[in-house]
């Protein structure tokens, strides 16, 4: 069996890496002023809408909703507009429910608020709203019940956020009058460019992430162009275009999987693929025709896969969740107990160190960044809130912060929580004087290393499990997916709707099962060892996975070819779900049945390396290690 060598696990950084860490400037993106310039007016503009109106609570109240602006940049505008008025309505939701909870004993608010965290975390994750996710919505809790406007009932408030939210999704909106298309010829443009990196190191040793990153931006461009695209597609329009550049993408890709392209021919493949990112970014001066239905693949599995996934019984997914509920009821209680003014603030702290799932080495550092800038921070809203600006000047404070925020957020994460923390209290002011200003600050100061903190214990409690049941759950479920594709396949079916699902529903195992070798690699000692022990096997289910995949798109191509002969369907399906089931149990497989060419070598390889791992002697050392 000849392997890649295994994946090097990340060096364990130090104190003095941290460190350097956390000084480390990062490039910024690409047009990225642009949604600073956006953020900011979003933000600031309700400001000085409430101080036209005098009321200037009433304008801070509506730029709660000006947070709307910082989420779906990457979506498409008509997927866009949805997402972004059921965010706003969220905000407005949340608001209003924070006012009218905050009046009741603590006991009852912080277990709720922990459940409404654990919730929106669930739903952000398996609706893939990307950061800042579900963070903001607690904070919006937070900021709302400190802003001083008792004059205001919470369905006001609600309707309030709900205006600035509505400002935000115009500004956000803005850009489909000059480049409707533009998210998605962005999206096929990076899909095109991971392409051409993997087909220049194809073949070669650790070329693992550079296909794992073309597979990853093929699927991601495809739910760009199919799957948040409310409106039906216009045909011959800009929108089947980049559908065909995408679909020639795919070919291309898959025609590197099942064997690496020679040298002579590699050059030629890497610039097509830059050719084919140069037109889709660019607008077209013939429009080819439009892709037959059943040549359109899918997209991401459908949001209640991923909600169901995200609640299955020993995931990490689920295990996020629930540490997501143990640190923020921790937090909250913590804080009710020392008699801090807010319990929300603890609570919304706690959520921002676990919601985006990182590792252990990740979340500490994300906690250092947090307590550090925080603490900074305070010293610049302090000093905002002792000038204490007002009308105009407080509407071009809070848009020049929000500004920086969002231009250093991308390039380091500690910087802008410095700028993070001073807007926060400033809009959490209301926008009048505080009489205690140092008796604020410390409150927010210690709530942040609260909620930190008991992140930090949280994760100790209940940390990802990434142990060998978990890459042989993985490595089953690929299997699964891998029988239900070699049915379409040995029916001759590589187009239907039904067939174009199993495909996705492989691929999303495949990336499935690449995370949980990611999680065992940044896990313990033991979580490594792991890892590099039962790689073989994770390498050989991915290698067949991708050359069925390849064998789907060359059936595509060339219908009369025949990888799978229907002939052998009755083999291959009994012995990928025998295998499967083999693997799910972690018992010895069963004797394997003859199986076609497309399948023997690594369904050969998969059943040998169970078997030895399960040999008593074999098994203890596979177990002692987790």
């Amino acid at each position: 069996m000849s392997l890649p060598p295994p994946p090097a696990p990340p060096p364990r950084p130090s104190v003095r890496q941290m460190l350097r860490e956390m000084r480390q400037v990062r490039p910024l993106p690409p047009q990225r002023w642009a949604f600073a310039v956006r953020a900011g007016l979003a933000m600031g503009v309700p400001i000085l809408a409430g101080w036209l109106a005098g009321d200037p609570a009433a304008g801070m109240m509506a730029t709660i909703g000006g947070f709307t602006s910082l989420y779906g940049s990457g979506r498409p505008y008509g997927a866009r507009a949805l997402m972004l008025a059921v965010v706003a309505g969220v905000f407005a939701t949340a608001v209003a429910f924070g006012l009218w909870l905050e009046h009741l004993p603590w006991l009852v608010v912080v277990p709720v608020l922990s459940l409404l965290a654990m919730l929106a975390a669930w739903l952000c994750n398996a609706t893939r709203t990307g950061p800042p996710g579900a963070y903001l919505f607690v904070l919006a809790c937070a900021a709302g019940t400190a802003i001083p406007a008792d004059h205001l009932s919470p369905l006001q408030a609600g309707a309030l956020v709900s205006g600035g939210g509505a400002f935000a999704w115009l500004l956000h909106m803005a850009g489909m009058l000059w480049q409707p298309r533009g998210p998605e010829r962005k999206a096929v443009a990076t899909a095109a460019a991971a392409v051409a990196r993997w087909v220049g190191h194809a073949g070669e040793a650790g070329a693992r992430l550079a296909r794992r990153q073309a597979a990853l931006a093929l699927h991601d461009s495809w739910q760009m162009l199919v799957g948040f695209q409310p409106v039906p597609a216009r045909a011959h329009g800009e929108l089947a275009r980049l559908r065909a550049l995408n679909h020639e993408l795919h070919l291309l890709f898959a025609s590197t999987l099942a064997t690496a392209p020679p040298p002579e021919h590699r050059a030629a493949l890497q610039a097509r693929a830059s050719r084919l990112a140069e037109e889709a970014r660019q607008p077209p001066i013939l429009r080819p025709p439009s892709l037959p239905a059943d040549a359109v693949p899918h997209g991401y599995p459908r949001s209640w896969v991923r909600l169901r996934e995200g609640l299955a019984p020993g995931s990490n997914a689920l295990r996020m969740v629930l540490r997501i509920g143990i640190a923020t009821l921790l937090a909250g209680i913590v804080a009710g107990a020392l008699d801090l003014e807010r319990a929300y603030w603890a609570i919304a702290a706690a959520l921002l160190m676990l919601y985006q799932g990182f590792d252990w080495p990740r979340t500490v550092l994300r906690s250092l960044e947090r307590t550090l800038g925080t603490w900074l921070g305070l010293l610049l809203a302090g000093a905002v809130l002792w000038i204490h600006p007002t009308g105009p000047w407080l509407a071009l404070m809070v848009m020049v912060l929000q500004f920086t925020i969002e231009i250093t957020v991308v390039r380091n994460y500690a910087i802008a929580v410095v700028f993070i923390t001073g807007v926060a209290l400033t809009i959490a002011s209301g926008g009048q004087p505080v009489d205690d200003i140092g008796a604020m600050l410390l409150a927010r100061g210690v709530d942040t290393v609260l909620g930190c903190a008991c992140a930090l214990l949280a994760f100790r409690l209940l940390p990802p499990r990434a142990d060998h049941r978990t890459l042989a759950n993985g490595i089953g479920q690929c299997l699964l997916a891998l029988r239900e594709v070699c049915r379409h396949l040995a029916a001759g079916d590589a187009t239907t709707v039904a067939a174009r699902a199993a495909r996705r529903d492989l691929q999303h195992r495949i990336f499935v099962l690449e995370q949980a070798v990611d999680e065992a690699l940044a896990g313990s000692e033991a979580d490594r060892r792991t890892a590099t022990a039962w790689w073989p096997a994770v390498a050989t289910c991915q290698r067949l996975a991708y050359r069925v995949l390849a064998a789907c798109w060359d059936t595509e191509r060339h219908p009369v070819a025949a990888p799978l002969p229907a002939t052998d369907t009755g083999h291959a399906d009994e012995a990928l779900g025998t295998l499967a089931r083999a693997w799910l149990q972690l018992r010895p497989p069963a004797p394997l049945p003859s199986v076609p060419p497309l399948l023997a070598q690594e369904l050969g390889d998969l059943h040998g390396f169970l078997q030895r791992q399960l040999r008593p002697g074999d098994a203890a050392a596979a177990s002692s290690g987790n």
